[in-house]
């Protein structure tokens, strides 16, 4: 068996060095048990030290040049070599806990893919609350946030990897595929909640309520328009950090 750990990173020299260091604390998960392991970074035209701090951790960058995440994670997909692809964002870390569930779910042999729960690493009331009902959502219809997913790397090939029609919200795109997929083939999709990955809540901080809500309501009155607008979906791509 061989896993590959792949982080899509733009612009991420604040967060990216404590995100490879806690995802390499978690490799003796995988190895204790005789597997392979890889990480892969996917460089998506950073103009900072993003490349240069994933080198010094150890993994293997991968460059894409045209600024979007679908295409960063397929880049990166592309590059690995594992049976089984986790997906991990460059401001979130996990914890060995949570690779070891990871790794007893794919031994057991019936999940196709899966995701986990999200905490923030700092955040008011609000933003943790509106949090809590997303990973309720989560669990319920088995939709991964974008911050965790892994994934049987032939599934992922099978269905076409991330949309790059897609600014935003690819994760629940490629979800909605992998679960057709799943029940097709008797198999399931999980979603682990006892140990949360932890993610930043930059973008509250960043861009505010106001602008948040805004988009939230582009979406639901506009969905196929918005989400294929770069510009639209602009706090993933206006490196703002």
């Amino acid at each position: 068996m061989r896993l590959s750990v792949v982080v899509p990173a733009f612009n991420e020299e604040r967060l990216l060095g404590a995100c490879l260091e806690k995802i390499l604390l978690s490799r003796p998960e995988f190895e204790a048990r005789g597997w392979a392991f890889e990480l892969v970074v996917c460089d998506n035209n950073s103009t900072d030290r993003t490349a240069q701090i994933a080198r010094q951790a150890g993994a293997r960058v991968v460059f894409e040049p045209v600024n979007q995440i679908s295409r960063a994670r397929n880049a990166g997909a592309r590059a690995a070599s594992g049976d089984w692809l986790v997906f991990v964002d460059a401001d979130s870390t996990v914890s060995p806990a949570l690779f070891e569930e990871v790794a007893e779910e794919i031994q057991g042999g019936r999940v196709l893919a899966g995701g986990a729960t999200v905490a923030f690493a700092q955040a008011p009331l609000a933003p943790r609350a509106v949090l809590a009902l997303w990973n309720l959502a989560s669990r319920m219809g088995r939709w991964a946030a974008g911050s965790f997913m892994f994934v049987e790397a032939a599934a992922f090939r099978a269905v076409g990897g991330f949309s790059e029609e897609l600014f935003a919200s690819e994760e629940l795109d490629l979800y909605r595929r992998l679960k057709r997929l799943a029940r097709r083939d008797g198999r399931r999709i999980v979603i682990l909640h006892r140990h949360p990955i932890v993610t930043s809540a930059r973008k509250v901080a960043l861009y505010g309520w106001g602008e948040l809500c805004a988009f939230v309501l582009k979406v639901i009155l506009r969905p196929r328009k918005t989400l294929r607008s770069r510009d639209a979906c602009y706090s993933w791509y206006d490196g703002r950090r």
